[in-house]
């Protein structure tokens, strides 16, 4: 859960149909969608982005990645729109573009790469995405529609804003590409990156590197991975190898850049950063917030950008946590209470560990049926926090008990082991001497597997030797597993 609040805002309206030439193939092809509104959309989306999910507070980084986009961007087709690039706080493996000119690519994935000239053919391919109007294609092909309805609830969209869940925004983000549009844009990523001079055979060790990446479990983003957004990497990299069978201009002099990579990522955070929440058994710990809360035993539960939510066994309740804005307890439990559709029930302004408090139970009329549950609003470190509890109207009795332990429980973390916590980073190493990985990892150990080592160093495994003065990826610190007491 981020600490920021999330933004809701209006669909925007469909304009009328009409075509509109492809800037990348020069063809006609059915628009819904003009330009304006594309970039429209796009900022908003962006906005939602920063919101829910945040930017690596690194400068240097954000500036060094938005340098190689933005040049590349420059040639391409469309050098005239608001392009921005950024690094996302997540540690899935993944890039994203949004319509407009909006590139994104995570810290997880900034971490897997090993050199310069990888990281331009990623961007060059979100940038593709962009230039061939992609996202604008797949809306125009009815899925404007579906960004007017929130994500995963049961509730009516604004009961999901008070919820803390994401708004309609970030559903632009998980548009899914077919796979003519993949290739495209990897054919376009491979040209702005060739544009530049930047050695396009490093194309295929990205793909190599997130097929295997997808296979190992961990990461702990909370983005998709990249497997979830893009095609199967395993083909890409034989196309990628076609094309540069058939490239007539020399790669001698082409731009590598491993070292400079390399030293632009020291440091970065690696894999969950448990600042921004964690987990132990039941309880769940917010080390930046400094607040916990214990939810019900044996439910399955989940911490997101923008709300903690738990789902019980039977799949037949909720149980989440978001930020509520800036109103206090009594206030936004009244804008909750006096939604249509919304019937307040027995309440309550009791403080909850000494925090002020509004707490009622209620029922809301869904098109799923009368669902019931309490909610309760918590000031708190000066922020508001929404804890909402739900079910269908015949179960709540069930689920009562559970919902009030969970609001009662919600308070100030004290425990110094939670409140120190601190995320694993990336360290480099310049080898002293040729040795093998295993040996690497025994001399300077890392606090992930072996497996994961060789892949974000781009080695087959433990075996694999390298040479003396070359430079290797390590992960050191990171949450020590804990017992914090409630």
């Amino acid at each position: 859960m981020s600490r920021r609040t999330v933004l809701a805002y209006p669909a925007l309206l469909l304009a009328i149909a009409s075509c509109a030439r492809n800037p990348v193939t020069g063809k006609n092809e059915l628009s819904l969608v003009s330009e304006g509104q594309e970039i429209q959309m796009g900022q908003q989306a962006a906005q939602e982005v920063a919101q829910t999910i945040g930017f690596v507070e690194d400068p240097e980084l954000q500036s060094y990645v938005a340098d190689i986009g933005k040049r590349m961007a420059a040639k391409s087709e469309r050098p005239d729109l608001p392009w921005e690039f950024h690094v996302v706080n997540d540690a899935s493996v993944n890039a994203f573009a949004l319509p407009g000119g909006f590139i994104y690519v995570t810290r997880g994935l900034l971490g897997h790469m090993n050199s310069e000239a990888e990281l331009a053919t990623v961007l060059g391919h979100e940038i593709g995405h962009v230039t061939a109007r992609h996202s604008v294609q797949q809306i125009s092909k009815a899925q404007l529609a579906t960004l007017g309805l929130g994500i995963g609830s049961i509730v009516s969209s604004d009961i999901a804003q008070f919820a803390g869940l994401a708004s309609q925004g970030m559903q632009v983000l998980f548009l899914k590409y077919g796979r003519d549009a993949e290739n495209q844009a990897d054919e376009l990523g491979f040209r702005y990156a060739l544009g530049q001079n930047y050695d396009v055979r490093e194309m295929a060790n990205v793909f190599e590197t997130l097929n295997r990446a997808s296979q190992v479990e961990g990461g702990g983003g909370r983005l998709p991975e990249w497997l979830s957004t893009h095609p199967n990497p395993e083909n890409r990299v034989k196309r990628t190898e076609e094309r540069l069978d058939t490239l007539h201009a020399s790669l001698t002099n082409a731009i590598v850049d491993r070292d400079e990579y390399l030293r632009q990522i020291d440091g970065l955070a690696f894999g969950e950063d448990p600042r921004q929440g964690f987990f132990e058994g039941a309880m769940f710990y917010h080390p930046d917030m400094r607040f916990q809360l214990r939810f019900p035993e044996g439910w399955k539960a989940q911490n997101t950008p923008s709300a903690v939510v738990a789902i019980s066994p039977k799949e037949d309740a909720i149980i989440q946590l978001g930020l509520a804005g800036n109103a206090s307890p009594r206030q936004a439990a009244s804008q909750f209470l006096s939604q249509e559709g919304v019937k307040a029930g027995n309440g309550s302004t009791s403080d909850i560990n000494g925090n002020p408090a509004a707490t009622s139970y209620f029922q809301a009329q869904t098109e799923q049926g009368v669902i019931a549950g309490l909610v309760s609003f918590i000031s708190y470190g000066g922020k508001t926090f929404g804890l909402l509890g739900y079910t269908s109207q015949g179960n709540l009795q069930g689920y009562d008990g559970e919902f009030k332990e969970t609001i009662k429980s919600f308070d100030q973390l004290r425990n110094s082991a939670a409140l120190s916590v601190k995320p694993a980073v990336v360290q480099l190493v310049r080898l002293p001497s040729q040795m093998t990985l295993g040996q690497f990892n025994q001399q300077y150990p890392s606090t992930v597997s072996i497996e994961e080592l060789a892949i974000i160093n781009e080695l087959s495994g433990p075996e694999a030797v390298v040479p003396r003065g070359r430079t290797l990826k390590r992960v050191v610190g990171g949450r020590v597993p804990t017992q914090p007491q409630g």
